[in-house]
């Protein structure tokens, strides 16, 4: 990604954005069983507790990602995902950085996720284990799942 990229907060109006959710969705579905499918639809992703943040470079969207507010000190990555032509280019980074940021100045002392234990979700798995998050419990209302890996960092 040689331009600039912009990470702009909000956008669930936009036609790029629906999109990109719908796919993160039906992806969802393709690898994990019904009963363990934790994705936030559109309706979910506009509650007052969650804030998302879109990559942008031109008008091209790059990705999306979420945070959820647990409670004053304790915040849940929700709705990671890059655009199918980005993968593996640096945007999942970005958008992660960029919340973890967002997270530091909420003043959050712990950021927590759950993500598949599929070998499709092995990419994630990484991506967050090298930004420091570990392995750890279920959180916040989530139940142990084999199908389910959680993970932490604080902050």
């Amino acid at each position: 990604m040689h331009d600039a990229v912009e990470i702009r907060e909000g956008g669930l109006d936009h036609p790029a954005v629906i999109r990109l959710l719908q796919e993160h969705l039906q992806s969802m579905h393709l690898h994990s069983p019904p009963e363990s499918i934790h994705a936030l639809d559109l309706d979910a992703l506009r509650g007052p507790d969650i804030s998302l943040w879109t990559a942008w470079q031109d008008q091209e969207l790059l990705g999306c990602g979420a945070l959820k507010q647990l409670d004053t000190a304790h915040g849940e990555l929700k709705s990671m995902r890059t655009a199918s032509s980005y993968l593996r280019k640096g945007v999942a980074s970005l958008l992660l950085r960029h919340l973890l940021e967002e997270a530091r100045q909420r003043s959050y002392h712990r950021l927590s996720l759950e993500t598949g234990s599929m070998e499709a979700f092995a990419p994630a798995r990484r991506l967050y284990a090298s930004f420091g998050f570990e392995a750890c419990e279920p959180f916040a209302d989530y139940i142990d799942d084999p199908n389910s890996v959680f993970m932490t960092r604080a902050l």
